[in-house]
């Protein structure tokens, strides 16, 4: 249940199909919502990681970070829906808030769905807006403080 940073093209492609799934099929996001600029290796330098979490050995999660003005920004958080409720998605944004912190950044932040509010609540996330609308999809801006090591 180890994430795993991307690392490789077929990583990424693995992390799509997640995405496809979760976010398209499941969700109804339009494809081409889904996807920017900042899934290709060549923008990720320095400005995007994405990560995958594994279970029994298949890839059954993946998320991303992106750094903005030195602020962690989570984004595209998902779990194929057969593995939801194994702890996956604590283990996700833990490895994601460790990168943010070995980048030196002392707060992320997410654009969370309504419906997981309590999740990130339960991690240490506070609401920090109303309910806005992305992709059809009401949305809540949250905040972290991170601890300093």
């Amino acid at each position: 249940m180890n994430p795993k940073r991307a690392t490789i093209d077929e990583d990424l492609r693995v992390a799509f199909a997640i995405r496809k799934e979760v976010f398209v099929k499941e969700q109804g996001v339009p494809l081409e919502d889904e996807f920017d600029e900042f899934d290709q290796f060549d923008t990720l330098n320095g400005l995007c990681e994405h990560i995958l979490v594994h279970y029994n050995e298949q890839p059954v999660g993946t998320g991303r970070i992106r750094f903005i003005d030195g602020v962690g920004k989570l984004e595209r958080i998902c779990i194929l829906e057969s593995y939801r409720k194994f702890g996956l998605g604590k283990i996700m944004i833990k490895a994601l808030e460790e990168i943010a912190e070995e980048r030196g950044a002392s707060q992320v932040k997410l654009h969370g769905q309504t419906q997981a509010e309590g999740f990130y609540k339960k991690l240490g996330y506070r609401t920090s807006s109303n309910i806005f609308m992305e992709d059809g999809i009401p949305h809540i801006l949250m905040l972290k403080e991170l601890s300093s090591k």
